[in-house]
Formats: structure tokens, sequence, C-alpha cells
């Protein structure tokens, strides 16, 4: 965690993160949008502070949206603010995230989780500094720096109509593409043992006992999907499960939900057992045969029917003739059963009086 007004802290010394780093500082004082790109957990919200308290602005606020995290209507009374009256619930004027960065910084996250409408809105902020609250008509300006990040490609987006292309040419006056941790080997382990110092200073642990050279190879032998951020997820973990183990650390769980005892999702050529619904249900009906090679021509109808007759017949010997429960064996309702049974006259060979037993 950084202090108000302070730069964030980085930690890397690859090559490929410190030419990131150049790139950051030379569009810092620039005044114009900047595109932040990278994988999920590469640091793009870090990058957006660097940016903003390595500026002019930074004594002023930095304002954060996740784009995703609202729906299309929210985010955008939430961007432009909203005048009373403007929608149900809307008691009194809201002020927006623009408003309340003005003359700072507005982190825009998951960018291309915006509807085009909210984006054709954004677009004449950023040509003429102005827009409306939702429900107003009065024409507000505000003086932001605009800073977006994204984990897609909007390029490709923009080509499949999902993105306004000349959005994506105002945001892209320069792009900032974070590379992925998979490509920053040299700082695994750096970043690894940071994290792990800062657990064990949680946790009141005397001291960090380190990593062994097992523990360092599954490290860089991993891919990290969700860099960075996963790889502090990961230490932190191992440190509390570690403990005050004197001995260096010898294994990373790298999948928390690693365990001899997984639950495993039945494949689809699996049959479930199926609870009980009832007693009736202890011994099934054998299935009926038919034939895999029948001689044709047929009458399709007829040996439909035919098969439907046997279906009832056998549910109805295997629940001796109780209509009700033959019925819950067929999956049908007693109703479904009786008009069956009706329609191809097989209600004159069920024994005498058998409805009176099951009511």
């Amino acid at each position: 965690m950084t202090n108000q007004n302070t730069p964030p802290k980085v930690i890397g010394e690859s090559d490929c993160f410190l030419e990131v780093l150049e790139h950051v500082s030379r569009v810092t004082q620039l005044n114009r949008p900047v595109l932040v790109v990278g994988e999920r957990g590469t640091g793009k919200e870090l990058v957006a502070e660097r940016l903003h308290y390595l500026s002019e602005r930074w004594s002023k606020s930095l304002i954060k949206m996740n784009c995703a995290a609202l729906n299309q209507e929210l985010l955008e009374s939430e961007l432009f603010g909203h005048e009373a009256g403007a929608f149900t619930g809307a008691t009194k004027r809201h002020q927006g995230r623009f408003e309340r960065a003005d003359g700072g910084t507005l982190f825009l996250d998951e960018l291309a989780t915006m509807s085009m409408r909210t984006q054709e809105k954004l677009l004449r902020f950023i040509e003429y500094g102005e827009f409306e609250r939702v429900g107003g008509s009065t024409t507000l300006s505000a003086d932001v720096r605009l800073v977006a990040a994204t984990n897609v490609d909007l390029p490709q987006l923009a080509d499949q109509g999902k993105f306004r292309h000349d959005l994506l040419d105002r945001l892209a006056f320069d792009v900032v593409t974070l590379p992925p941790l998979r490509a920053r080997k040299e700082d695994i382990l750096l970043l690894a043992e940071h994290y792990a110092l800062s657990m064990c200073k949680e946790m009141g642990l005397p001291y960090f006992t380190g990593f062994s050279a097992n523990a360092v190879q599954q490290l860089h032998s991993y891919t990290w999907p969700g860099n960075v951020r996963e790889l502090k997820n990961v230490i932190e973990r191992c440190i509390s499960r570690w403990g005050e183990n004197p001995d260096a650390i010898d294994h990373i769980q790298i999948d928390p939900f690693e365990s001899p005892f997984r639950l495993v999702q039945p494949s689809s050529d699996t049959t479930a057992i199926q609870p009980e619904r009832s007693s009736l249900n202890t011994i099934a009906p054998q299935p009926i045969k038919t034939n895999p090679n029948p001689d044709f021509p047929l009458d399709f109808k007829e040996s439909v029917e035919d098969y439907e007759q046997s279906l009832i017949k056998a549910a109805l010997e295997e629940t001796r003739f109780n209509q009700r429960r033959a019925a819950e064996l067929l999956g049908l309702s007693y109703h479904q059963l009786r008009g069956s049974l009706k329609k191809y006259s097989l209600l004159k060979t069920t024994p005498d009086n058998i409805e009176e037993h099951e009511h």
C-alpha cells in the first residue's frame, strides 16, 4: 500500500519491465489519454497510479472506476453523474467520477465492457472536455487526464463492430503494454521473496526461512496465467501454511484446490446415482429391448405405439398394476398415464378394483 500522493513501489529488474517503466516515465507529463494493455494481474492499475503520481496532477484526485462492476445504465450515471429525478430512486443530484476527478486523473478499468452509447459520451468528453449529467441539459466541463485499461484486443473488437474505432484512436495516443510474468523470469523470485517477507511481517514471524532449490524450480517452471496477482496469492498462502517451520520452504502449492479428495465433476457418459424418491424405485423395471436392426419398410407410427404400449405394460406389471406407481416409474402424471391407458384400450386389462386399493 502506498501513501497518499506517493508513487507506488514497483519491483522488477527484467529488461522488458524496465522498458515499460521508462515508457511510463516519458508520458507522465503529457496531458493526453493513455491506454494500458495487459493480461489480468499484470499491474495495470499500478501503472495508472504511477502515471498520476509522477505527473503534475499528483496533488489532485486519482479517481478509479471498474467499468465491468456496474450495468451500463448505472455506469453512465456513475461516470457523468445524474440530476434529481433522472430515474427511479434518483432523489438528489449525484456528482459523477469526471466531476470528482477535475484537475486530476480518472482511471477506467475493463474498458472493453463499456456500451456503445457510453463510448460515444466518453468520446465527446475526450474531444471537447464536456459532458452532461444523466437527465440534465446543462453542459459541464472538467479538466481530467484519462487512463484506460483493458485485457482484450481492442483493435480486434473495433474491427468486429464491438468498440468504436474513433474512440480507440483517441484513447491510443499512447499505449503501454505490460509483459506477462512468464516473460519476466528474472523477476519471479524477486517478487516471491518480497511477498514472503511482507507476509512474515504480517503474521509476526521472526524471519523468512527462504525457498529451497525445489521450490525455486517450481516458481520458475509455472506459467503464471494470473501473473503477479496470482504469484502474490500463492506466496502469501504458502507462508501462512508454512508458519514457524524453521526449514526452507520446499514445496509451493500453487493450486489451493489440490487434494486427494478433490471433488471431480462426473463425465457425461457416466450414469450418476440418483437419490431414491420412494421405495418404489428400489427395484427398477427392466428396460424394454428394441430391435436395433428393424425390417424395413415398416409403419413408423404403429411401431412407436407398440413400443409405448410395451413400456406401459412393463411398468404396470412391475408395480402389480398400481397405476399411480406405474406413472411415477414412467415419469408421467397419473392423468397422463390414464389417458394412455384409454388410448390403447388397456384399462380392461387392469385387474378389477385396483383403483380402490390405490386410494
